[in-house]
């Protein structure tokens, strides 16, 4: 018989208690116990990034890491990344309108590597955004939209937030707490 613990973890905002065999991988139990099938598995070898999650906050493989590690954490999955079932968030927006994906199936682990990059740097450069992503293995787009889509969201990001810029990407100074033209 197999062994077991009993771990509680915190995925896209909902709080689980689970048991589960301490052999089990993270991407495993996201898809099977709690039916969060939007983490895919590639290679279950960690190159080619379909499987990324963040913990909190950071990307990570989840095929390379077991359920009981993630014991105590938090997690966001690509399902957690819209603000709600009518909205998508301006990343997915931008893949749609840029035709950033084809089959679909390394896009998951693109953008919750985006939501990181795009966090961590809201104006980055195409070579940054190249750079962010080559842990990203995708064999049908060519990586030109993803990189387009990514500094288009970029863009829609900072605007949001205030941070209007220009098409060069400068920053727009804006006095009155609106954005600007």
């Amino acid at each position: 018989m197999s062994e077991t613990r009993k771990i509680a973890v915190t995925v896209n905002g909902t709080r689980y208690e689970e048991t589960v065999p301490v052999r089990v991988t993270l991407a495993d139990f996201l898809r099977h116990q709690i039916g969060l099938t939007g983490t895919h598995l590639g290679c279950e070898h960690g190159v080619c990034g379909a499987c990324t999650i963040l913990l909190d906050g950071r990307s990570a493989r989840s095929c390379l890491m077991l359920a009981v590690q993630a014991d105590g954490h938090d997690i966001l999955t690509v399902e957690g990344i819209a603000p709600n079932a009518e909205t998508l968030h301006p990343l997915q927006e931008a893949f749609r309108d840029n035709h950033g994906l084809q089959c679909g199936f390394c896009t998951p682990g693109i953008l919750t590597t985006l939501i990181e990059l795009l966090r961590d740097n809201p104006d980055p450069t195409e070579e940054e955004v190249r750079i962010g992503i080559s842990g990203n293995l995708c064999r049908c787009t060519g990586y030109q939209n993803i990189v387009i889509a990514a500094l288009d969201a970029a863009k829609r990001l900072r605007s949001e937030d205030g941070r209007q810029t220009t098409d060069d990407g400068r920053q727009m100074k804006n006095t009155n707490g609106r954005a600007s033209k």
